[in-house]
C-alpha cells in the first residue's frame, strides 16, 4: 500500500512540475495589434481572433499597440513573455525597420507561423475631389511641383507607402513624387484625407470601406493584376496600363522560444481557425484575401517581396544601409 501511495504522490508531483502545458491555454491569450484599430490590420485580427477563441475555448484578447509607423506593437511582440499567451500580427512594415534604419527588428526577431491575409493597395480619394480618374491623379503628380501633393496610409518607408512610391515609378515619375504623411494606419489616415489634410490614401480600399458606404470618400484605382470581385467598378493597374501591383500582408507570429507543445498547440488551432468557413467568409465579404502557408512557404514570400520592396525604398532615398 505505501508503494501505491508513494507512486501516485510521485506522479502526481511530476504533472506539478512539469507545468499546465497539459492543459495550455487555461486563461485569455492576448494577440497584439500594431496597428490603429478600425484599420486592415484590426479589422483581419480581430476576425481571426474571434475564430481562434472558438478552437481555443478561451477568450483572444486584442490590444492595439500603436507609434512609431510600427516598430511599438512589432517590437511588444518580439519581447513578450514566451509562455505561449502573447500572440500578434506583423506586417510588411517588419521587414523595412533594418532597412530604414530604426532598429535590429526584422521578421527573424520572431516565430511566424503563417500569413492569414493578403489586401490589395488602392488609390483612394475624397470623393468631393477633382481627380475622378487614376488618369487624373497621375498627370496632376506630374504637372504639379515636386511635394504639392500628399499621401498617406502608414509610416514613412511602409506598406503604402511603398505602394505609392513603385505606383510613380510605374508611371515614369520618381517615387517621392508625392510627398508623404506618416499615420498610424489607415483609419486615422483615411480621416486626414476626409478633413483635407492628404490628397490621397494609398492603402487598401478595404480599409475604407465604411466611407466609400457612406460615399465620403472614391477609391479611383487598386494595384492588382484584375478587379477585384468586391469592387468590380475599380479598374485595376493592369488595365490603367501601370506594370505595378502591391497587396499587403498580415501575419500571425509569437515571441521567440515559446515551448513546442504550446506553439504546436497554438499552431494547429490557427490552422483550424483558416479552416473555419465563418473566419474565410467575414474576410472574403470585406475583400480580404484569407491565406494559410504550407511550412517554408512565408519564408521564401517574404524574402522576395522584402527585396522587390527595399528597391523602391532606395529610390525613395530612405534606405540607411
Amino acid at each position: 500500500m505505501k508503494i501505491i501511495v508513494k507512486a501516485a504522490l510521485g506522479a502526481a508531483a511530476l504533472l506539478l512540475t512539469a507545468g499546465p502545458s497539459w492543459a495550455f491555454p487555461d486563461r485569455p491569450v492576448q494577440l497584439i495589434v500594431p496597428w490603429a484599430a478600425g484599420g486592415g490590420m484590426d479589422a483581419v485580427m480581430r476576425i481571426f481572433g474571434a475564430g481562434l477563441e472558438a478552437e481555443l475555448k478561451q477568450p483572444v484578447n486584442i490590444v492595439n499597440r500603436t507609434g512609431g509607423g510600427g516598430i511599438t506593437g512589432h517590437s511588444a511582440l518580439a519581447t513578450a513573455t514566451a509562455d505561449g499567451y502573447t500572440i500578434g500580427g506583423i506586417s510588411p512594415e517588419i521587414a523595412f525597420f533594418k532597412t530604414l534604419g530604426m532598429g535590429d527588428l526584422t521578421v527573424d526577431s520572431v516565430d511566424s507561423f503563417s500569413r492569414v491575409s493578403l489586401i490589395p493597395a488602392g488609390v483612394t480619394v475624397k470623393a468631393d475631389s477633382p481627380i475622378k480618374t487614376i488618369a487624373d491623379y497621375l498627370k496632376a503628380v506630374k504637372e504639379a511641383p515636386k511635394g504639392s501633393f500628399m499621401a498617406s496610409g502608414t509610416g514613412v518607408g511602409g506598406s503604402w507607402h511603398i505602394a505609392s512610391g513603385g505606383l510613380l515609378k510605374a508611371a515614369g515619375m520618381t517615387p517621392d513624387m508625392v510627398k508623404w504623411v506618416p499615420s498610424n494606419g489607415g483609419a486615422p489616415a483615411l480621416n486626414d484625407l476626409v478633413a483635407g489634410g492628404i490628397s490621397v490614401f494609398t492603402g487598401s480600399p478595404i480599409e475604407a470601406k465604411a466611407m466609400l458606404e457612406a460615399g465620403r470618400v472614391r477609391t479611383i484605382l487598386l494595384m492588382t493584376e484584375e478587379r477585384h470581385p468586391n469592387f468590380p467598378d475599380v479598374p485595376s493597374a493592369k488595365e490603367a496600363g501601370l506594370d505595378w501591383t502591391y497587396q499587403n500582408w498580415f501575419a500571425l507570429a509569437a515571441p521567440k522560444g515559446v515551448p513546442a507543445d504550446r506553439r504546436k498547440i497554438l499552431f494547429e488551432a490557427a490552422e483550424r481557425t483558416m479552416q473555419r468557413p465563418e473566419v474565410r467568409k467575414a474576410m472574403a465579404d470585406r475583400g480580404i484575401t484569407p491565406v494559410w502557408d504550407k511550412p517554408g512557404e512565408f519564408s521564401a514570400y517574404v524574402k522576395t517581396f522584402t527585396e522587390r520592396a527595399n528597391t523602391i525604398l532606395r529610390e525613395l532615398g530612405l534606405a540607411k544601409e
